[in-house]
Formats: structure tokens, C-alpha cells, sequence
């Protein structure tokens, strides 16, 4: 009785301080999203984008991110695994690793002066994908695109 007792007094502490950082990284994405708003990515390549202006500088630009899960959303996502279902508590890590790779992707892009990036894609994969017993899963994600900078 003291174990169940102890994994949900555990369970419950991992959760706390995973929803705080989550929350925490969702509200900083958010601000640099409004940030780089004005920094158009789009996933396909236009003809207005670059019709009536001259370009100056073409790139490639990419940016990178690891999220890791946390043990709450693991135990969460196994039982529902086990029922079937969407495995929401691990969308949201994926959530997170895409529009932080958007964000990074667009910082570079805009070091460099960029005015659009076309062509963007997005890739994803899972990091140890529990192949290892003691580690968690981790997702990354990497965006990159076609960045130009007109006159």
C-alpha cells in the first residue's frame, strides 16, 4: 500500500514540475513567434514571393530541437498505448520540438536578413525510442527551408 502510495505521491511531483516547464517553454515560443511573425515560411515556392523584386542573397536555413518526454506523459502515454487511442500527452512534446524548430529556422534566417523562406519541410523522428530501458524517449525535429534576402 506505502508503494502505491509513493508512486502516486512521485507521479504527481513529475507532473507539477512537467506541466511548469512546459507551460514555461510554450509561453517563450509564443513570444518569439510574434517575434518572427513577419518572417513568412511557407512549404511551397511562388512566383510572387519573388516576381517583382530583385533577389539579393540565397541560403539554406535550418533549425533544430530535442524534446524530451517526461515520466508523467511516458506512464500516461503507456497506459493509453495499452487501451488505444491518441497519445495526447506525447503530441504536445511533438508540438513543441516542430514550432521550436520553426522559431530557431527563422532566428538564422533573419541573422542573415532574410525576407521569406520557401520551400520549408519538416522532419521528425523519435530518439530512443525506449530501446534503452532507463531512458526516455526524445523527439527531434529539424525544419529548414530556402531562405531569400531581396534588394
Amino acid at each position: 500500500m506505502i508503494d502505491i502510495i509513493l508512486l502516486i505521491i512521485i507521479l504527481s511531483v513529475i507532473y507539477m514540475i512537467g506541466s511548469i516547464i512546459e507551460k514555461n517553454h510554450f509561453k517563450k515560443l509564443k513570444k518569439k513567434e510574434v517575434e518572427y511573425i513577419k518572417l513568412p515560411a511557407v512549404g511551397f515556392g511562388c512566383k510572387n514571393w519573388s516576381s517583382n523584386k530583385q533577389i539579393k542573397d540565397v541560403g539554406i536555413v535550418c533549425g533544430e530541437a530535442a524534446i524530451g518526454c517526461d515520466y508523467f506523459k511516458m506512464f500516461v502515454s503507456n497506459l493509453k498505448s495499452f487501451f488505444g487511442g491518441r497519445l495526447t500527452s506525447v503530441e504536445s512534446v511533438l508540438d513543441r520540438a516542430r514550432r521550436e524548430a520553426i522559431v530557431r529556422m527563422k532566428e538564422k534566417a533573419k541573422k542573415i536578413g532574410a525576407n521569406v523562406i520557401i520551400n520549408v519541410k519538416i522532419e521528425s523522428t523519435m530518439l530512443n525510442e525506449c530501446e534503452q530501458k532507463n531512458m526516455l524517449p526524445q523527439c527531434l525535429v529539424i525544419a529548414y527551408g530556402t531562405a531569400i534576402k531581396y534588394e
